[in-house]
């Protein structure tokens, strides 16, 4: 048969599930999805990922791409930086609740979330009851998916009732069956030993839902009748029971045929059978049972095949039975009915005609189920995501216009306590509270914006300022950090960053603020407490403490302790970048972090302020470093993304970029702008600032211009939409440093800065 129609650039699909040799159904499905998408569209390319539940135990086939440790998170983010890398057009996943790691799986959600490619979910499970995990897992799923795919109507029905999903998005493809010839039993027992043998079967990974008791009750009354017949339970016992019990239950089963008198009449096949074998034992048989006990179970793969091979099925009416044996193509029978089993099983096993006609019935529907069917299916649905994708890369066409400093955003996040950390959209979220990092930078923002009302602008400094004051704990001799919403602290010592940053901000207060009296009061809390600087040891803290002692040199100059540390610590960035340096890396640490800029514009101020041509030196060769590193292909500022960090000598990944990245580079580039004069570093600090504008990978502005906001980063499937303090800060300090970098280029001309002994 001519292969469906779908859309020409899908040639390369990355696959999500278990897979063969791992020893359960979804492991199964998974690989004859693989094997059906490969026999009917030999040109395309599928990678698999296979979920692994006991790393090192499975032999996996060449098909598989990677295994995914189940509980190892960090594995899931490496694979979708793998799928992102490959090539893989969109990603196909078999969702079961249990197989994938963290709360009700929300491991997966991780690594999809780090994917910029489109995603179709098959859900083998869809719940009436979720609990809060899994309701939250799978909300996150539907979200992101463009498509889930549902094995049975009443799956549709639940996820528009119980999670409000999009009619639009839910596709009903039923579950995959073997293309097999349809046969009369009897030409296949012999191969069992089952001639002579009326054959009954029930096969799957044994547990206590599948109702065997049922039937086992129900085989005196078959046997008086029918003293040939046989019931064969064919499969292993479910790892997860073996794990708790053994084999208890099988040998429970066991007693309780001899308890029944039927022992001769019950076969146990103790094995994980591979396909075709199993299809062999399907077609033996002359009828299929799944006396299963769960009313809510939406998918049954083995109802599924015994039904595409043509077997007469008598079931439970769990919800796939009621569909897929809907208009007389099965039986049903009540939960737990053994007289009903016994009952139907006799009628049939008596009426021989009534009994082919059933299995006739039941071929022709699983003709329309066949798994070149549902390749034929899925691909067509796939074809029509990855046709509609937005485009996303190329050049931009929304990018925003240079925006005047606001500090609208930035008073919709503060209180009399200072400025809120988060926010969900742009809603302040005051469970989170506050914290000295924002309020500092929040403190330097009122130093360097131009344009606002001064009435504004002391109330702000002083609320953003007594923040950062209170935040000081003389006892521990460090600034606190994190402070509850109801003003208490949540720790007696903030973070080395935390306490940079609170040096940083009143060296900048000291220098830059309007009003004589908080450049008073910014100068004694700095002699109070920027003495910590020199007990700090993260290279990062040096350089936020090295910015406040410049600016502090600037405002006093020959200020003996802000030389000090601006003279150590430039020092120390050079001798780390000597010990860490390789031909292909020029970098202070052997891994890349956040606020990278930082570095090479703490050697720059200092350089300038000490007259240290060396600084200066080791700066520019730094910033063009990094600088170099933050470029795409296109051209484009790519800010360091937060999956890059702790990665030892590996270039950066792309995602999740952050605003705060790009006001580092646009404030490093300043100054290198200020000391040179090179034009250059003007448009390298404009590059980085159009980031927010809209010139990035995703081409979408991160600024929202009417009210000074900012969201909080790029993801790869797009914005994270959050506003928070630290985004809307980063944006309003670039605003602020493109506002006085456009100013003198406005006379076609810089004069560099003289370094000052």
């Amino acid at each position: 048969m001519a292969p469906l129609m779908f859309a020409p650039e899908i040639d390369h699909l990355a696959l999500i599930g278990n897979f063969l040799p791992r020893k359960c159904g979804l492991a199964t499905y998974t690989t004859d999805t693989y094997y059906a998408l490969q026999q009917r569209y030999p040109d395309l390319r599928v990678d698999v990922y296979a979920m692994d539940d006991h790393p090192g135990r499975y032999a996996y086939p060449d098909a598989v791409t990677r295994a995914i440790p189940q509980h190892d998170r960090a594995a899931y983010l490496d694979a979708a930086r793998a799928i992102e890398a490959s090539g893989a057009q969109a990603l196909w996943i078999q969702h079961e609740y249990g197989i994938y790691g963290g709360p009700a799986g929300e491991f997966l959600i991780a690594l999809i979330d780090r994917l910029s490619i489109p995603v179709i979910a098959t859900l083998h499970t869809v719940l009436e009851r979720p609990s809060a995990d899994e309701r939250r897992v799978m909300e996150a799923l539907l979200c992101r998916a463009s498509r889930v795919i549902v094995m049975a109507e009443r799956g549709r029905d639940i996820l528009r009732r119980v999670h409000g999903a999009d009619e639009r998005n839910i596709v009903m493809i039923p579950h995959g069956v073997p293309d097999r010839a349809f046969v009369d039993p009897d030409s296949l027992k012999p191969a069992f030993g089952w001639e002579g043998r009326e054959v009954v079967l029930t096969f799957g990974l044994l547990a206590p839902n599948k109702g065997i008791e049922t039937m086992i009750a129900a085989l005196p009354q078959v046997a008086a009748g029918h003293p040939e017949a046989l019931y064969v339970v064919l499969g292993a016992t479910h790892p997860n029971l073996v794990a708790h019990e053994g084999e208890a239950y099988r040998d429970r089963l066991k007693a309780l045929a001899e308890e029944k008198g039927v022992a001769d009449h019950v076969a146990f096949i103790d094995a994980f059978v591979e396909h075709d074998a199993l299809i062999d034992y399907l077609q033996a048989a002359d009828l299929y049972v799944t006396p299963y006990t769960n009313p809510a179970q939406i998918t049954s793969g083995t109802l599924s095949y015994a039904v595409g091979v043509g077997k007469p099925v008598i079931s439970t009416p769990y919800v796939h039975a009621t569909e897929i044996l809907a208009d007389d193509h099965g039986v049903l029978v009540h939960f737990g009915d053994s007289a009903g089993f016994a009952r139907e099983i006799d009628r049939l096993l008596t009426d021989r005609d009534e009994r082919l006609a059933l299995a006739q019935r039941a071929y022709a529907r699983g003709r329309t189920m066949i798994w070149p069917r549902l390749a034929e299916t899925a691909m067509a649905e796939l074809g029509a995501i990855v046709a509609a994708r937005p485009r996303r890369f190329g050049r931009a066409t929304v990018e925003l216009g240079i925006l005047e400093p606001d500090i609208a955003a930035v008073e919709r996040m503060s209180d009399s306590t200072g400025m809120l950390q988060h926010s969900i959209y742009s809603v302040p979220d005051r469970r989170h509270g506050y914290c000295i990092d924002d309020n500092a930078r929040a403190l330097i923002l009122m130093c360097r914006i131009e344009g606002i009302d001064e009435a504004a602008r002391d109330k702000w400094t002083s609320i953003y300022g007594a923040f950062v004051q209170y935040a000081w704990n003389p006892d521990q001799r460090r600034f606190r950090n994190f402070m509850n919403f109801d003003r208490s602290w949540c720790e007696d010592v903030g973070s080395e960053d935390s306490n940079g940053r609170a040096i940083w901000a009143l060296g900048v207060t000291a220098r830059d603020a309007r009003a004589q009296k908080h450049r008073d009061w910014a100068s004694v809390l700095f002699d109070n407490t920027a003495s910590i600087a020199l007990e700090l040891q993260a290279p990062r803290a040096h350089a936020f403490a090295m910015l406040g002692a410049a600016a502090m040199i600037e405002a006093h100059p020959g200020h003996a302790l802000s030389r000090t540390i601006l003279t150590r610590y430039g020092e120390e960035l050079i001798a780390l970048l000597d010990e860490a340096r390789r031909p292909e890396w020029q970098w202070f640490e052997i891994v890349l972090a956040y606020d990278n800029a930082r570095l090479p514009e703490a050697l720059l101020r200092a350089g300038l302020v000490l007259g240290r041509h060396d600084f200066i030196q080791v700066g520019l060769e730094t910033l063009d470093w990094i600088v170099g590193r933050q470029t795409s292909p296109e051209g484009r500022f790519r800010a360091v993304g937060t999956d890059s960090f702790g990665r030892p000598y590996a270039e950066p990944l792309p995602f999740d970029q952050q605003p705060l990245e790009a006001q580092a580079t646009v404030d490093a580039c300043v100054a290198a702008y200020e000391v040179t004069g090179d034009a250059r570093w003007h448009e390298e600090a404009m590059r980085a600032y159009r980031w927010y504008l809209g010139a990035n990978d995703l081409e979408l502005p991160l600024a929202t211009a009417q009210d000074g906001g900012c969201f909080d980063g790029l993801m790869p499937n797009g914005l994270n939409r959050n506003q928070g303090a630290e985004s809307i800060l980063a944006l309003q300090l670039a605003n602020c440093a493109i506002s006085a970098l456009s100013m003198p280029t406005e006379n076609m001309a810089i004069t560099p800065r003289t370094a000052v002994a």
